[in-house]
């Protein structure tokens, strides 16, 4: 005579093998990299169909708010669940009327809140309502709560390490976008500075970003005259970026066809409304130099003034009109023009240069930029745009900069 295995027995098995099969279906999911969607479906056939459970709402922890990914056997009642305030509280695994309060609305859809914790930080939050047992006994009872709790943790690390998986690619096809652009933006800048019998150059070029805003460069224009600009995109990033190399592949063309500077930074203007649309703006400085009159010719269109040190003393060139862009047409542009002493030195920069706070958020300024100016003139333009960069770098201590730097230094020899 044999003897049955009584059904509580002969439950227990079957059970235990039903939670390893939906790990494993669960698993290899994971690994055959179902898309989030499908996880979703896979989970939630697991706990209405295995489970009999007749309502659940998933919230996700987004970084800086809730979402609810998956809902099924409720309605609008889920948007109005206020999940920081309702369940921050929760740290294990509790029943509606003790985690929120007897008189709250959510215990009239739901009776258990399942939390989802890494170390101490909230992942998600599970409530469950309609408890039912199926035909074949498998049951939703309290003693499998923590199986959905687990089940939960690894679908939900899952989604989480796909969104990471996505925002590292993301982020790696935008750093070469932006090395490409950096690449880009160096083409941009002359290949070679003048170090010759007329003029000693030399330019320092610090990007905020991987890519700015600043530009500087110098054009031969003919055997006698040269041009040195100086300029700056409002804004920062890519769009300064790609606004400056348009405007540099302008302000190259029309030097060579507009000899006058306030007709050639007129039409400067009408190019860079036109490219930005109002939304930015451009200053710079640009000067001609002729090396045999030694007379510079200038305009100053909104820019850092920049500085002339010679014997006598510091200058300011600020001669010029409003920055380019910032309105449809320039009414009014003055043209600078002055001697040049032998030996004397043309300086300029950007504003991130002098907008340099330290801990006091006091500026660099350019009455510090003009005093080391003065008592280094006699360096060469390499040695004291290093010495310029240095006494910056102190100021600010550890602060970072916040802004591009551009600095050009010249000697009309």
């Amino acid at each position: 005579m044999s003897i049955l295995p009584s059904e509580g027995k002969s439950r227990q098995p079957r059970i235990k093998d039903f939670k390893l099969n939906a790990l494993l279906d669960v698993t290899k999911a994971i690994n055959s990299n179902y898309s989030t969607g499908d996880l979703l479906t896979l989970y939630e056939n697991i706990i209405r169909d295995k489970l009999n459970i007749g309502k659940l709402v998933l919230f996700s922890n987004e970084g800086t708010k809730w979402k609810c990914v998956l809902s099924y056997g409720v309605g609008d009642e889920v948007t109005h669940i206020d999940v920081e305030r309702e369940f921050r509280a929760v740290q294990e695994i509790s029943t509606i009327d003790i985690a929120t309060g007897k008189d709250d609305h959510l215990h009239k859809s739901f009776e258990i809140a399942i939390p989802v914790f890494h170390k101490s930080v909230p992942l998600a939050y599970v409530l469950i309502g309609d408890l039912n047992e199926d035909e074949s006994g498998m049951s939703a009872a309290i003693k499998h709560l923590p199986f959905v709790q687990t089940l939960t943790n690894i679908i939900v690390v899952a989604i989480e390490n796909k969104k990471l998986f996505k925002e590292n690619i993301r982020r790696a096809a935008m750093h070469r976008e932006l090395e490409l652009a950096w690449e880009v933006q160096r083409m941009l800048f002359p290949e070679k500075l003048p170090h010759n019998e007329n003029l000693d150059m030399d330019a320092v070029y610090l990007p905020h970003q991987q890519v700015g805003g600043d530009y500087y460069d110098f054009i031969q224009i003919n055997e006698n005259e040269v041009a040195i600009c100086v300029a700056d995109v409002s804004g920062k990033g890519v769009p300064a970026a790609l606004l400056m190399s348009n405007f540099q592949a302008s302000l190259r063309i029309l030097l060579h066809h507009i000899p006058d500077l306030p007709e050639l930074i007129r039409e400067l203007n009408r190019k860079v409304s036109e490219n930005s649309k109002g939304e930015k703006f451009i200053t710079i400085f640009i000067a001609k130099y002729n090396t045999v009159t030694r007379v510079l010719h200038y305009i100053n269109a909104g820019h850092n003034p920049p500085l002339v040190i010679d014997d006598d003393g510091a200058n300011l060139l600020t001669v010029g009109c409003t920055g380019l862009g910032m309105f449809d047409e320039l009414m009014k542009v003055r043209e600078g023009i002055i001697n040049i002493a032998h030996g004397a030195l043309l300086l300029c920069y950007t504003d991130g240069l002098v907008e340099t706070s330290n801990e006091n958020d006091e500026d660099f300024g350019i009455q510090r930029l003009q005093q080391i100016a003065l008592k280094h003139r006699q360096l060469t333009p390499k040695e004291l745009n290093a010495q310029i960069l240095a006494s910056v770098n102190e100021h600010k201590g550890e602060r970072p900069y916040i802004d591009d730097i551009a600095l050009v230094t010249c000697r009309l020899l």
